[in-house]
């Protein structure tokens, strides 16, 4: 056996699709299957039950494939290790972000990175936490920030900060006379939510449940929206359409001027308020394999966003 037939059965059950798998490891559906075959018969097992719409892993492949993650890990350390030797900076760092800190911390992190550790290349992979949480346990990626929770998946954690929650309101919504929100006056307002499958909407109804026990109540929210990303959700926002939480670090600088330092022409369509009292918040950590072994690397991503502005959010050490 080959690590790459190991690589194309770990991309086969995370796919459950041939087709999904050969085009995720860049190779032709015929060369993997004629490989997976090869590897079933060399093992004298059936790793897949095969039908015409889907493919699953039967018992004993699960193990295998289990087996065959931890293979990839040890060989792809090995190779880890020989860079360490070198420099241990020295070579491109994989990083996974969720959608919803990507675009409001990257644009920092690459400059402080360029800036301090030019060797160190990031290559960025912008996706959901549980798709950045499965590449981390195959190696696709070396590290991640996300937000908890999320499900224990024996990673190293790093805390990074706290992040407190703001209301995005229209500049004209009543709210938008006051210098702060509740979460009981935003029971009665029609609130833009993020779709399924973003961490961030999960963390606005685990700190806020209200928005869910009242969804289907005539009395509370009238409707929930879904947008594709936080920055369409805003423009529906100023569009006055409702209302929606933002975290701290997606709220435009500008918004948060006074009044009397503003253009005439530069006046806002949103209001953020923050919360009165405790502000609900969220967690950002950074997350990496147990075996990964450029801990210099790491180091030195950490650094970098610590060297960020980070504007409103509590660090962490």
């Amino acid at each position: 056996m080959t690590l790459t037939e190991l690589k194309y059965i770990v991309a086969v059950a995370r796919e459950r699709h041939f087709g999904k798998a050969a085009e995720a490891c860049y190779v032709s559906q015929p060369t993997l299957s004629v490989a997976v075959k090869k590897l079933e018969e060399e093992l004298d097992v059936k790793l897949f039950e095969r039908s015409a719409n889907e493919v699953s892993v039967t018992a004993l492949g699960e193990a295998i494939v289990r087996q065959a993650q931890s293979v990839l890990e040890q060989a792809a350390a090995i190779k880890e290790i020989a860079k360490r030797g070198k420099n241990p900076l020295a070579g491109a760092l994989t990083l996974g972000v969720i959608y919803t800190i990507s675009p409001y911390l990257l644009p920092g992190l690459v400059r402080q990175v360029i800036e301090h550790t030019p060797e160190m290349p990031l290559m960025l992979q912008e996706n959901f936490t549980v798709k950045l949480l499965e590449m981390l346990r195959t190696g696709e990626i070396d590290c991640a920030i996300l937000a908890e929770p999320f499900p224990d998946a024996g990673l190293a954690l790093a805390p990074l900060y706290d992040e407190p929650f703001m209301a995005a309101v229209p500049t004209h919504h009543p709210l938008a006379s006051q210098d702060s929100v509740t979460s009981e006056q935003l029971k009665s307002e029609t609130m833009l939510l993020l779709g399924a499958g973003h961490c961030f909407r999960d963390h606005v109804l685990e700190v806020c449940p209200e928005f869910a026990r009242f969804s289907a109540n005539a009395e509370g929210i009238r409707k929930s929206f879904e947008g594709s990303s936080l920055e369409t959700i805003k423009h529906m926002v100023a569009a006055g359409m409702g209302v929606t939480l933002v975290p701290r670090l997606s709220v435009p600088k500008e918004a948060l001027e006074s009044t009397s330092k503003r253009k005439r022409d530069e006046e806002p369509f949103i209001k953020y308020l923050p919360f009165e009292g405790d502000a609900p918040t969220r967690r950002v950590v950074l997350a990496w394999r147990r075996s990964f072994t450029r801990y210099e690397a790491i180091a030195a991503l950490r650094n970098a966003i610590y060297a960020c502005e980070l504007p409103g959010v509590r660090r962490l050490s």
